[in-house]
């Protein structure tokens, strides 16, 4: 397969908007870390402050790496277009492939993050409400093993 400028130019875009919804997840979690800060000052700092804060903690590790890997595609994504203008074809095969993995790796990475997005809102419904954080998940298995 020959591989055409049009490939990566349309590739572009995608990695474009998923680093636009990364940003806004950033934001989204600074606000959210700003305004615990200032209920963790504010309050007697319990168990369930705590938890919060290490889920948030990870998740901005977590959003760190997913730009990370999103930059990275977008590079690789970049070196493509300009070794198919060299007409160096092997070359831009390779970096469109690394851009195609560090996209997946992003997505893998957003998708654990996700997940983890969910365990917080979990946390803070079961700290209001005050019953176990179990999962979704866990409470279906628990309905099936009785």
């Amino acid at each position: 397969m020959q591989l055409s400028l049009n490939v990566p130019a349309l590739f572009f875009p995608a990695i474009s908007l998923i680093m636009l919804a990364y940003t806004n997840r950033f934001l989204a979690l600074a606000s959210l870390v700003r305004s615990l800060k200032s209920k963790y000052e504010e309050t007697d700092k319990n168990a369930a402050l705590h938890k919060q804060i290490k889920n948030l903690r990870y998740r901005l590790k977590l959003i760190k790496n997913m730009q990370a890997f999103g930059v990275l595609s977008f590079a690789c994504c970049l070196f493509c277009m300009l070794f198919i203008y060299l007409e160096n074809a092997f070359t831009a095969e390779v970096f469109f492939a690394l851009s195609l993995s560090f996209f997946m790796i992003s997505l893998l990475i957003s998708l654990l993050e996700i997940q983890l997005s969910t365990k917080a809102l979990e946390l803070e419904l079961s700290s209001i409400e005050g019953i176990d954080g179990d999962s979704i998940v866990t409470k279906i298995k628990k309905k099936f093993e009785h």
